[in-house]
């Protein structure tokens, strides 16, 4: 039963953050793409945006299909983390922990997961378990 619950997070939110990066590279699944993520950036002052938006996007993306596969778990789960730290220093922090008024709450779920999922290992069904 605790690989098929590991299998679960890490497909579902693994696969949730490729989403989240393809939003910021090819603005797909309502996202703004490139431009419009740099934009939004810089105007928060992160810069330079486009390259942020990049980053971000890769490293949502990439870490999120690595997560999701289990294959070198602990490096998706780095990749996820990085971003969701960004947000909370950037976006969510000054605003307390609650969602509601739009702090980290979420962001700091998903890090205690992504931590969570990595230190435990990602179980019998995945490619690292493969690899053993």
């Amino acid at each position: 039963m605790l690989d098929t619950g590991l299998l679960i997070i890490r497909v579902v939110l693994g696969l949730l953050m490729v989403g989240h990066g393809a939003q910021k590279l090819f603005g797909w699944f309502g996202g703004y793409g490139l431009k419009g993520t740099g934009g939004w950036l810089d105007s928060i002052g992160v810069k330079p945006g486009v390259l942020m938006a990049l980053a971000a996007g890769l490293s949502e993306a990439v870490g999120g299909l690595l997560f999701a596969a289990g294959l070198w778990t602990w490096l998706g789960a780095v990749l996820l983390i990085i971003p969701m730290i960004m947000a909370i220093a950037k976006v969510h922090g000054a605003n307390g922990l609650w969602s509601t008024q739009n702090g980290y709450e979420y962001n700091l779920v998903l890090i205690a997961v992504f931590v969570g999922v990595a230190l435990t290992g990602a179980g019998e069904w995945s490619i690292d378990a493969l690899l053993k």
